[in-house]
């Protein structure tokens, strides 16, 4: 069992701020994301394209302005948890709130922050009957460790970004005579030009091969996947020999199980007082794109306020010996203290 201050749903923008602005308050917290890695939407579905409306950035990609929230909460260095749902949330006696995940990862937190965007974000995965069995040892969602690629046969199915990215990737990293695949019904790719020219190259070079259908059946051969049955539009299935296959197919929201923690909810929002953020349960907050109320924008620079409001009333209730204040991090030596700058 895990004990906390504060626990953060989401490592998205939203939930990396929401620490920041914690720390800043002298609270410490742990961060958990259903992806295995940091930046929620910006990563998951933006991270290389730019965006225009960061206060004082004229233009970052998601992936510039995950690194640089990632950098800004370095000082308070927030335990992460990632690759892990949280599955379950009950009121303990003490007035805090026990938590579990997918994982079994436990904790006990006297606060509780809903950074989830708009959902937990999770694999499309091909609806083939039993393929699910598979996950995590020839079947993967994310690439893989680059030892499970080495002289292995791997395809990948999908037709985005992630899928060529992917195809990219394993170019990169696979040891010879590993071979990549790329699967999609159309010979067409929706990604940005420089990544398409790429693709086209290696293409043309012979490092990675194009096969085209949809992917309706699989075989295996001792409790690992062998081959790939594609079907066509025209004309009878083919079948793909593999040894691993990566599915790129891209991501979907869901609330998951925080639908069913007796939060009110509307429009599967989470409803919050817009002075504080905090929810129609006792502390618990929900910032950023999970939560509504009158006038919400939906907006990253909106979220960043909501995790201010909501650290600061956290803070009344969670930090002693110190009255709770508006305070600038240009002249508080407290604040410049936790920031590690500046003061000795």
């Amino acid at each position: 069992m895990i004990e906390t201050d504060a626990l953060i749903l989401g490592a998205g923008p939203a939930g990396l701020f929401q620490a920041f602005q914690l720390g800043l308050q002298e609270i410490r917290a742990h961060i958990v994301d259903v992806l295995p890695y940091v930046g929620g939407q910006c990563a998951a579905l933006y991270a290389d394209k730019p965006i225009y409306d960061i206060p004082g950035v004229p233009v970052c990609t998601g992936r510039e302005l995950v690194a640089s929230l990632q950098q800004q909460i370095a000082p308070f260095a927030p335990e992460l948890h990632l690759g892990q749902e949280l599955s379950q949330l009950v009121a303990a006696s003490d007035d805090r709130w026990q938590l579990a995940t997918s994982a079994g990862t436990q904790f006990l937190a006297r606060s509780v922050f809903i950074a989830a965007g708009i959902g937990a974000f999770e694999p499309r995965r091909l609806r083939i009957d039993g393929l699910e069995r598979l996950e995590g040892h020839s079947l993967h969602h994310h690439l893989p460790d680059e030892a499970l690629m080495a002289d292995r046969r791997i395809a990948i199915v999908g037709g985005g970004e992630e899928a060529v990215a992917a195809a990219l990737q394993c170019a990169a990293l696979a040891v010879p005579p590993a071979s990549i695949t790329l699967v999609h019904r159309k010979t067409s790719f929706e990604a940005h030009a420089e990544a398409l020219a790429a693709l086209q190259a290696l293409l043309g070079a012979g490092r990675v091969q194009l096969a085209t259908g949809q992917p309706t059946g699989f075989a295996e051969q001792r409790g690992q996947l062998s081959a790939l049955q594609l079907s066509h539009a025209e004309g009878p299935d083919t079948t793909l020999a593999l040894d691993l296959l990566l599915v790129r197919q891209g991501l979907s929201p869901r609330l998951g199980a925080l639908a069913n923690w007796g939060l009110a909810l509307e429009r599967k929002q989470v409803v919050v007082d817009p002075a504080t953020c905090a929810t129609s349960l006792p502390s618990i907050y929900a910032v950023g794109d999970v939560n509504h109320y009158p006038g919400k924008k939906k907006l990253i620079l909106c979220a960043f306020h909501e995790a201010t409001l909501a650290a600061y009333d956290a803070a009344e209730r969670l930090v002693s010996g110190r009255k709770v204040v508006v305070e600038y991090t240009t002249t508080s030596t407290r604040l410049r203290r936790a920031l590690g700058v500046g003061v000795r």
